[in-house]
């Protein structure tokens, strides 16, 4: 089952429910903010006083950061780039099975997005909604002239408490730590107890989030890159659409393409990064 939803401000969502799972999607960003497993916990975390307004990103759930990762050499473009703020067209859903719901996205160049981003793309998004949630984000060159991309499916994830989890899988893979700017070795489990801001190189396995009572398991194809994010109390305070202990509640593990691990497109070839979280 599926419905079309709007608030009274304009803001359209895409509620469904199969056997498996429930998710909200909103057509602002082809952004997912709801997740859950029928007979467990929402597994996305959606912070309490988050926007839910067109042209603004949801702060939770699964924001796309596309076409560029982080902050634009050009300071004054908007950061994550402008996917997550964009319009998405719904072009399908379909019923697969009971328990099995796919819905797909697509977003165009347009007149504005070329004075941000000078280029023509489709950009296709598919998420499958079941006992576990698969996404795919297609990005298809259609100009004339080749262009890269960083970009990345960053996830929130709902905890119990920060200092209660960890994360598997990192162990002995390089990284960049975006608070220094200096590189380092993941030495066994990634704990919490101060703010955390990384990207892991060479990511080629299963990731586990670990918690009190239950564990959450990222699968990625077409990334070797992995963001892990926390931003800890000083950092929380200062962002918006966020309370100030939100930090305790949730983890960033993003399935990216970042750094070295950028994508160059050429005329009408693609590139598709995937991600399945269960």
């Amino acid at each position: 089952m599926y419905k079309l939803k709007k608030l009274p401000n304009g803001f359209e969502y895409i509620e469904i429910k199969n056997s498996s799972a429930s998710a909200k999607i909103a057509l602002n960003g082809a952004h997912i903010f709801h997740y859950q497993q029928t007979t467990k916990e929402p597994l996305l975390w959606l912070s309490e006083i988050s926007d839910f307004e067109n042209e603004k990103s949801i702060r939770g759930g699964i924001p796309i950061c596309w076409p560029w990762f982080g902050m634009n050499k050009n300071e004054n473009l908007p950061q994550h780039g402008f996917a997550r703020m964009s319009l998405f067209e719904l072009t399908n859903i379909s019923e697969l099975a009971p328990n099995n719901t796919q819905v797909s996205f697509i977003l165009k160049d347009t007149q504005e997005s070329r004075k941000l981003w000078p280029y023509s793309f489709i950009l296709e998004y598919t998420l499958t909604v079941s006992d576990k949630l698969s996404l795919e984000l297609k990005t298809t060159n259609k100009d004339s002239k080749d262009f890269k991309i960083t970009q990345a499916l960053h996830s929130y994830f709902k905890i119990s408490d920060i200092l209660d989890v960890a994360i598997i899988g990192l162990d002995k893979k390089p990284y960049l730590d975006a608070l220094t700017m200096k590189d380092g070795i993941q030495d066994g489990k990634i704990s919490f107890d101060t703010e955390v801001d990384r990207i892991y190189k060479e990511v080629d396995s299963k990731i586990n989030l670990i918690d009190k009572d239950k564990i959450i398991s990222i699968e990625n194809k077409g990334s070797s890159s992995t963001v892990v994010w926390n931003p800890w109390i000083d950092k929380c305070l200062r962002m918006s659409a966020m309370k100030g202990d939100a930090y305790k509640r949730f983890v960033c593990i993003e399935s990216a393409n970042a750094l070295d691990d950028f994508k160059i497109i050429k005329p009408n070839q693609t590139h598709t990064l995937k991600a399945t979280v269960y």
